[in-house]
């Protein structure tokens, strides 16, 4: 038998069509939202789709929790189980299991093409940071058999997050929980519940609340984010941690940086200046983007680069496309890579100053984290546009060149 947390209760009641669950570890949104998941299906009409952005075999993955929902209820008779769905054989209700990510693309299509969904539970929703995807199949939701509910499970992450953007920023209020402030979003479309270890406390064992109590006294920023829940102004262990907003220059050197990704990795493009003399570096975004063909980005850079003159440096990654910007009359230029290490240390002791609209910058610097700190060592992800700060840093304090100075 199962004694369901009183606060899930009401995504079986509420009128709103988005529902937000939030917490941190211990929390039981998991086991609560598969359990809601089987309580659906007894409702005729429903049909329900439960996605993670990667999902091995849903048998071995997903399913088996499931599974063991519905021997807790019970009802194990009422289920069909098969390779990648669950059928409540009472009301022919199901459950299908898919992943967003498929290789290098997303299944957008293929799932908005499932017919007659009339609930949708996005679990670990921090790790879809694409929008588009979320907007498409969220639209793709509108059968008329049932009502319709979109439902979003995550341990919060960073504040760049589209879910912040989206159902936060602009409406919240903050709800004291252990003596931390907890943002609950207010949105009018939204019904936020969140959780933390303390509302399933009976379930948990002795020893992992003691060890939850000792991070709470010796790493209190750990645990109001990791346990009890709480959304990050930056990522715990970020490489930069001296930046912020500001104005880029217009009596400095510049040079134009491109870092070439292969899909789903972006083509970013940022322009960089270093006042030596201030230690402060200057990043201005004007392209970061996976959907770009080289006529797309050679028309991009025609509006955006004002001088056929000015330096663009470039990675190797992709020479067809410097070739063409080449052609184009670009003044390309390969870039002299020293070792990672050696660039991080030095820029540390820059202020790094970034545009307002340099959105996907900020990101990658509230993301970009030590793997060895000791040794200087970053995670080899969230460093698209963060490579490129590091060579147009290098090329500017490495290098004398004459440029013009005025935009």
């Amino acid at each position: 038998m199962i004694e369901l947390n009183p606060k899930f209760k009401e995504i079986l009641t509420t009128d709103k069509r988005i529902i937000i669950v939030t917490g941190g570890r211990g929390s039981s949104k998991s086991f609560s939202i598969a359990t809601i998941a089987n309580l659906l299906t007894y409702e005729v009409g429903h049909r329900i789709l439960f996605t993670r952005y990667t999902m091995t075999s849903a048998k071995i993955s997903v399913i088996p929790e499931f599974e063991e929902k519905i021997a807790l209820l019970g009802v194990q008779e009422h289920f069909a189980v098969r390779q990648n769905q669950i059928v409540n054989r009472v009301t022919g209700c199901d459950i299908i299991f898919r992943g967003l990510r498929a290789g290098s693309s997303t299944q957008t299509a293929n799932l908005k093409s499932i017919q007659g969904i009339t609930t949708w539970i996005l679990d670990e929703a921090e790790e879809l940071v694409d929008q588009d995807v979320y907007d498409k199949l969220n639209l793709s939701i509108r059968s008329k058999a049932a009502k319709n509910r979109i439902i979003l499970v995550l341990n919060p992450t960073t504040i760049d997050h589209w879910i912040w953007k989206e159902y936060f920023e602009m409406s919240h209020r903050y709800d004291q929980i252990e003596g931390f402030d907890i943002p609950m979003s207010t949105h009018p479309d939204v019904l936020h519940i969140h959780v933390t270890y303390k509302d399933n406390e009976q379930n948990l064992s002795e020893s992992f609340l003691a060890d939850l109590e000792k991070t709470k006294i010796n790493k209190p920023n750990k645990y109001k984010h990791k346990i009890i829940g709480g959304w990050l102004e930056r990522s715990e262990g970020v490489v930069f941690e001296n930046w912020q907003d500001g104005f880029f220059p217009s009596a400095l050197p510049y040079v134009y940086v491109q870092d070439l990704g292969y899909f789903p990795d972006p083509l970013t493009l940022v322009k960089i200046a270093v006042d030596k003399k201030k230690s402060i570096i200057y990043i201005d975004e004007l392209v970061y983007d996976v959907k770009l063909s080289n006529e797309d980005i050679i028309r991009k850079y025609r509006a955006l680069v004002k001088r056929r003159r000015d330096l663009i440096l470039t990675d190797t990654n992709e020479p067809r496309l410097s070739a063409n910007l080449k052609k184009e009359g670009f003044n390309m230029k390969k870039v002299s890579k020293r070792k990672v290490t050696e660039g991080i240390r030095e820029m540390q002791d820059y202020l790094i100053v970034v545009t307002k609209r340099s959105y996907n910058v900020k990101r990658e610097l509230r993301l970009y984290v030590w793997n060895n700190k000791k040794a200087s060592i970053p995670v080899d992800s969230n460093n698209h546009a963060m490579d490129a700060m590091r060579y147009g840093y290098e090329f500017l304090t490495t290098r004398r060149f004459k440029m013009r100075k005025k935009n």
